[in-house]
């Protein structure tokens, strides 16, 4: 990863170090924290986060 990554955070954090950043990168999703951007990073594939992000959405009527 030696190119700068276009990191998004998270849009339910407030404020602080406890935010989650999403970045794209070679075709999987990477996961970090505000605390530790540079060195906690998790890779998942497209398709786990998306079910992920269902599980955690409420469902509104």
């Amino acid at each position: 990863m030696s190119e700068a990554l276009a990191w998004h955070k998270s849009s339910y954090c407030q404020s602080g170090d406890a935010c989650l950043h999403a970045a794209a990168h070679e075709g999987n999703v990477l996961l970090t924290e505000s605390a530790d951007p540079a060195h906690a990073v998790l890779s998942t594939t497209p398709t786990a986060w998306k079910a992920l992000l269902q599980i955690l959405t409420p469902v509104r009527p």
